[in-house]
């Protein structure tokens, strides 16, 4: 299915979850960006990071002020190292103060990733849109 990435190693989302909470907070992604992001400024802060497991698909779930580029793939492809148990949780919060692409995890692929929702502050008074994918409400 081109609306999921399929991942052909046993994943521990607990081990990902647990991970992903060293993100958490404002911080410099310089190692979680795209060697061509056209960004001057790494930092991001980060207010939602979960893991969970529905069934047959683990859900990796990230809020944020904003994301550089591919910030969202590369942090995926590094927890992924974590859930199947190639590198330990800890990595993560070295990978965010080494600020070395080429230390991190592959860019997970495209697919299965999905823009649920973008927050405006209320004084834009925009309409909210319902959350998906709605294929994981089922």
């Amino acid at each position: 299915s081109r609306g999921l990435t399929h991942y052909y190693h046993p994943l521990d989302a607990p081990s990902m979850a647990r991970a992903g909470q060293y993100l958490l907070g404002e911080n410099d992604f310089t190692s979680f960006r795209a060697l061509q992001c056209q960004s001057s400024n790494p930092w991001r802060n980060v207010n939602h990071l979960h893991v969970t497991r529905q069934g047959q698909y683990v859900v990796v779930d990230i809020k944020a002020n904003a994301f550089v580029h591919h910030m969202v793939r590369n942090i995926v492809g590094s927890l992924l190292e974590v859930g199947c148990g190639k590198r330990p949780e800890s990595w993560i919060a070295e990978l965010l103060a080494c600020r070395n692409r080429t230390q991190a995890g592959a860019t997970a692929p495209a697919e299965g990733l999905y823009l649920v929702a973008v927050e405006y502050p209320p004084r834009f008074a925009l309409p909210t849109a319902a959350p998906g994918p709605l294929f994981l409400a089922e």
